[in-house]
């Protein structure tokens, strides 16, 4: 059983100089117990006099319900902040309060600087609270000049875990920092930049949490455009690394990485069982009753290759999507059923990434075929001949799992998407892909059609998708809609490409509707474009004439 992760809190603190915007770092000591040797921010564990409520009353700007609120906690969110504070303190000498007259403490003349230190150190022995020494000297805590930055969790399996908010300041120019001489032996203000080059070429040692903070904080050109973006209304997302393996070795994921859901689905202790990759050939359980097998494909249109899935456990089993017709890829996915028999071949679509190989299988095999006929366009499979065309809502038991098909077309008129329902995992061909959208190519790709398909699935109970390039994907009503609005997002600029051209080719809009994508994506875009000036053409908003399109 993994422990739970202790509480923590972290400011990052910045300012402004010459060269451009600084962060403050500390090194800890080589002996430290966590991260020894490393450069950190400050931060630690929340204490239980974080949490107190004399110190409460001496923060200004914020109380515990505002701060729980922002932290998505029901209660002891402002303990976070106070940690943060008084870790700053003690690590760094920054004491980010103010005095009777709302300004920030100063404590750089001689006086200060000797009553200010002993504090410090009381408060770092446990001789002293923070609380304490804000009574003593009428100091309110600045509680509302730090914005809350990032959320991470260590991973499971760490010998330490902390649940840790970060935060981030800009330092008092009031104040001078320094180093503890204790757990910390070093500090210096340092460009973002900077510092990750010093740790790419060994001569800073930077933990993984720190490496990602200063990669999102290096773009800004300075602390106010930091503290603006930080105070901003935005999702925040619960960084949790998961170890992963790779031919490189182990590497950290974190969310957004494509690998991220299934990898804690398969190692959720964070073993490092799991890849990070797919590589084609190599079969990956993804449940009792689901295996993957790629094609040796990879490719623009196809990521890391086009990936067939076995179902089943027993006897008998399934095969969804057998690829292109590569023999080395049928001879892998007949001893991948590991001497079951395969007596089910279903095909999403009849794309030439998908279904080819489906005849080569069925002549191995003597399996029945399920999916629906290709359409007479080019780049169909027209050597697919299903031996029962399936239909939408029909549920088929199978290599003892139930699925039920979902005619999804846009994508192309005959994409299916089976949902096997005791998982709750939609196996989506290229409905759905990972990493990018699909293109939707005219005149059997139908971005109207696409729409209502994505739409209709936001009505089914779903936990997974399996789709047809990649990794499986968590969440899936999330994916849907950031989907619909990338999608109704690119309408609504070739709708405006289109009034501000008064009338263009569509290789003449090209570049204004798609001046996000690189020059060499054109040829791809260019359908897509068409697909969603069609729509919008029956949808009363635009016309067509003679190739050039205007506003209706």
């Amino acid at each position: 059983m993994s422990m739970v992760p202790r509480p923590a809190a972290t400011l990052i603190l910045v300012r402004d100089a010459s060269a451009g915007m600084e962060v403050f770092m500390i090194r800890r000591t080589q002996s430290a117990v966590f991260m020894g040797g490393a450069h950190v921010f400050p931060g630690g564990g929340v204490d239980a006099s974080d949490g107190s409520a004399e110190l409460a009353a001496h923060c200004e700007g914020l109380d515990d319900a505002q701060a729980s609120r922002l932290l998505g906690v029901e209660r002891g969110g402002l303990a976070y902040w106070t940690a943060a504070l008084r870790e700053c303190f003690e690590e760094a000498g920054l004491l980010l309060a103010h005095d009777a007259d709302g300004s920030y403490a100063d404590l750089n003349d001689t006086q200060h600087q000797q009553v200010f230190e002993q504090w410090r150190e009381s408060i770092r022995a446990g001789r002293a609270t923070l609380a304490d020494l804000c009574r003593e000297h009428g100091l309110r805590l600045a509680a509302e000049r730090l914005a809350y930055f990032s959320h991470w969790i260590t991973q499971p399996g760490r010998p330490r875990r902390y649940d840790t908010r970060f935060f981030v300041a800009e330092a008092p120019s009031a104040q001078t920092a320094s180093h503890d001489n204790s757990e910390t032996v070093d500090n210096l203000w340092i460009r973002p930049a900077e510092a990750l080059e010093r740790h790419r070429r060994g001569e800073m040692h930077l933990v993984f949490p720190t490496i990602k903070t200063l990669e999102s904080i290096a773009g800004f050109d300075n602390a106010a455009a930091l503290m603006a973006f930080a105070r901003s209304p935005r999702k925040m997302p619960t960084m949790a690394p998961r170890t992963a393996s790779s031919r490189e070795g182990d590497k950290l994921l974190v969310p957004g990485d494509y690998a991220y859901a299934e990898v804690g689905r398969l190692d959720p202790q964070c073993k490092g069982t799991a890849a990070c990759e797919i590589i084609p050939g190599t079969v990956v359980q993804l449940s009792a009753k689901v295996r993957r097998i790629t094609a040796p494909n990879p490719g623009f249109m196809t990521g890391p290759g086009t990936n067939t899935y076995l179902l089943g456990e027993g006897e008998d089993i399934a095969v969804i999507d057998p690829g292109p017709a590569i023999a080395a890829h049928v001879e892998a996915v007949l001893a991948a059923a590991a001497g079951a028999r395969i007596r089910w071949i279903l095909v999403t679509h009849t794309h030439l990434d998908h279904s080819p190989a489906a005849a080569l299988l069925k002549e191995k095999t003597g399996a029945h075929l399920l999916g629906m006929p290709p359409p007479p366009f080019e780049r169909q499979d027209q050597s697919f001949s299903p031996d029962r065309v399936l239909a939408d809502g029909e549920r088929i038991e199978l290599a003892g799992c139930t699925l039920r098909v979902i005619h999804a077309p846009g994508h192309a008129s005959n994409q299916l998407c089976y949902l096997f329902e005791e998982e709750k995992l939609l196996f989506t061909g290229d409905h759905v892909m990972q990493g990018s959208t699909v293109v939707i190519n005219p005149p059997d790709g139908d971005m109207r059609v696409y729409l209502d398909s994505l739409r209709q699935l936001q009505g089914e109970d779903l936990e997974w998708f399996a789709p047809g390039h990649g990794f499986l994907m968590n969440k899936p009503q999330e994916a849907l809609e950031r989907l619909l609005i990338h999608r109704l997002t690119r309408e609504n600029k070739v709708l405006n490409a289109v009034r501000d051209a008064g009338t263009a080719t569509l290789e003449a809009l090209l570049p204004r509707a798609y001046d996000d994508v690189s020059e060499r994506l054109y040829p791809v875009a260019s359908r897509s474009l068409l697909a969603h000036l069609l729509k919008l053409k029956v949808d009363g908003r635009v016309q067509e004439s003679g190739g050039s399109w205007s506003v209706a």
